[in-house]
C-alpha cells in the first residue's frame, strides 16, 4: 500500500463490479454510482486528460475546490495517478492546475493565463456546461469523453511523491490504513466532502480497507437513515 495505483489496481484485481462512490445529492434527488471498474475508467480518462492535453507533470501542483460530490474522489485519483501534489485549502503553494465547479468559476477563471483550470458543470454524467465558460476555462465535461479508458503514466509517481498538502503517498496509504471510520470491507456513509482538508479520509480509508463510501450532499435529516439502510451501510461519519 504505497501508491494509489496499488490500492486501485488491488481492488480491480479483487471485484471490479462492486460498488466503490455512490453519490446522493438529497436536494436534487441525484444518485450516482461509480463500480471499481467504472471509478478505474474515469480516473483513467481524467488522468489521460491532465497528461496528453495540458501538459501536467508528476511534481506538479493541483487545487481541487469541489464540492460534496463523486468527481471529487475521481479527480483526487486522477491527480494521484499523475503524480500531482493535491492542496484542498488555500495554505499551500501556488496551483499548476485548478479543478472547480460552477460556484468557483468567480474566483478561478482568472488565474486561466497563469494555471490550467478545468471546471465541471456537476451535472449527472458528468456532462458538459450548457452556457459558454470564460476565456481560458475548461468544460471537464466536453473534454474527458474522447480520452481513452485506460492510461500507464510515462512517469508514474512512487511511494516518496507528495501526494495530499505534506504527504506523501505512501503515508496517505498509512495514516488510511490505522483510522478507524470503518471497519475491513465496510460501506461508510458520509456527508463530509472528500475534496477537503478535514473529508478526504472518507475516500482513502475505504480504499485502503477495500469497502466504498455513500457521498450524500445537501443530506435531509428526514432521509439520511433511509439512505443508510438502502444502501447497506455499516458506518457512518
Amino acid at each position: 500500500m504505497t501508491t494509489f495505483a496499488t490500492i486501485l489496481s488491488r481492488l480491480l484485481r479483487a471485484d471490479p463490479g462492486r460498488p466503490l462512490v455512490t453519490f446522493y445529492d438529497h436536494a436534487s434527488g441525484e444518485r450516482t454510482e461509480l463500480s471499481v471498474a467504472t471509478y478505474a475508467n474515469w480516473v483513467a480518462k481524467t488522468a489521460s486528460l491532465l497528461v496528453e492535453e495540458h501538459d501536467l507533470e508528476r511534481g506538479q501542483v493541483a487545487r481541487i475546490d469541489l464540492p460534496t460530490h463523486w468527481l471529487g474522489p475521481v479527480w483526487l485519483g486522477a491527480a494521484w495517478t499523475v503524480g500531482l501534489r493535491v492542496v484542498l485549502d488555500d495554505e499551500g503553494p501556488e496551483p499548476d492546475l485548478v479543478l472547480t465547479g460552477p460556484e468557483g468559476l468567480p474566483r478561478w477563471a482568472p488565474l486561466a493565463g497563469d494555471a490550467v483550470v478545468i471546471a465541471s458543470a456537476l451535472h449527472p454524467l458528468g456532462l458538459r456546461f450548457t452556457d459558454p465558460l470564460p476565456v481560458g476555462v475548461h468544460d471537464f465535461g466536453a473534454d474527458v469523453w474522447s480520452q481513452p479508458d485506460a492510461f500507464v503514466p510515462y512517469d508514474p509517481p512512487g511511494p516518496d511523491d507528495a501526494a495530499l498538502g505534506d504527504l506523501t503517498q505512501q503515508q496517505v496509504w498509512e495514516t488510511a490504513a490505522g483510522g478507524s471510520l470503518l471497519t475491513d470491507g465496510g460501506r461508510l456513509l458520509s456527508s463530509a466532502n472528500p475534496a477537503s482538508p478535514s473529508g478526504f479520509p472518507c475516500l482513502t480509508e475505504p480504499l485502503v480497507r477495500d469497502g466504498s463510501v455513500v457521498l450524500v450532499a445537501h443530506p435531509d435529516p428526514d432521509r439520511v437513515g433511509a439512505t443508510y439502510d438502502a444502501e447497506r451501510a455499516t458506518a457512518r461519519a
